[in-house]
């Protein structure tokens, strides 16, 4: 059967979403059943894994699948999902339950339900990433006090609360050790910096005033980081947030290798007990997902209300 225009699409997210579940043809000396190609071979529908580049050869695995071995469909996700619990922990980035649940709504999305992915033992045995992260490199003492310097910046005059909220971020980020490789430096209504996270180098620029920063501003940032080194990263804190439409503009423009924070993220950071880095790699990997620079830290953890 021919898909519909609505199933396309869906098979097209589906291929993006399955894209890290395995390789697509293994390393010459690596298990070649831990593959697309080597699931696809093992329910029967090897003749469809058309090689060449992974994300259109798996959607065209998956299409074909579906348009000529419909009755094979939910036994090669299935056969996915098992190969790639192996090669995903072999990795250290095992599958998580929001990867599975993921899965699961797109597969339901085409009309297909599979019962042992939905079952509740399997999934309860998945980590997950919507689980809160204690803090390890911050006291309970210090965090509160932390929270409390953040929470008096708003009742200071304009300059004062610049070098309050350099002092603040400066003790926020080294406590949560994330040491600047460059000192946090005020410079007129911002404040400039960089730090390393898991290996990855990234500039800061915070904005402290009372008026929420724009797109010129976020395209301004974002010039700066592209303007570096290709594996460059940035991170915006905004105490005061964003303009809707600066970040909907923002959003239209090229993929961002920016992420944003403002005061409230700060806020539900501390007075939840989250770790910072934890906080920076859950939005790095929803921008990497979405290309949305910034989405509230009470969005990517659920339980924080």
């Amino acid at each position: 059967m021919r898909l519909t225009l609505a199933q396309e699409q869906t098979v097209s997210e589906l291929g993006k979403h399955l894209y890290h579940f395995l390789p697509g043809q293994p390393h010459p000396f690596a298990d070649q059943a831990i593959s697309f190609l080597g699931a696809a071979k093992a329910v029967g529908v090897g003749q469809f894994w058309p090689g060449g580049s992974k994300q259109p050869a798996t959607v065209a695995l998956l299409r074909n699948t579906l348009e000529k071995k419909a009755e094979h469909f939910c036994d090669l996700i299935n056969e996915i999902v098992r190969k790639s619990l192996v090669y995903r922990q072999n990795k250290n980035e095992p599958l998580t339950r929001e990867d599975i649940q993921r899965l699961n709504d797109l597969v339901l999305k085409l009309g297909f339900k599979i019962p042992e992915l939905r079952n509740s033992r399997f999934l309860d045995g998945l980590p997950s990433v919507n689980k809160i992260a204690p803090v390890t490199t911050l006291s309970e003492s210090k965090r509160s006090a932390l929270l409390v310097q953040l929470r008096k910046l708003s009742a200071l005059a304009p300059q004062p609360r610049g070098y309050a909220f350099e002092e603040f971020l400066k003790d926020l980020f080294s406590l949560s050790g994330l040491a600047a490789r460059e000192a946090f430096k005020l410079l007129g209504e911002q404040i400039d910096g960089s730090f390393q996270l898991q290996g990855e180098t990234y500039l800061l620029e915070a904005t402290w005033r009372n008026k929420s920063v724009g797109e010129e501003e976020l395209l301004s940032f974002s010039g700066k980081v592209s303007g570096k080194a290709a594996w460059s990263r940035g991170v915006h804190v905004s105490y005061a947030g964003f303009t809707p439409d600066g970040l909907e503009a923002f959003a239209k423009g090229k993929r961002t290798a920016i992420v944003c924070m403002d005061g409230l993220c700060l806020n539900d950071t501390l007075a939840h007990g989250l770790d910072l880095a934890t906080v920076i790699e859950r939005k790095v990997r929803r921008a990497a997902e979405t290309n949305e620079a910034f989405v509230r830290v009470r969005d990517l953890f659920p339980e924080v209300k």
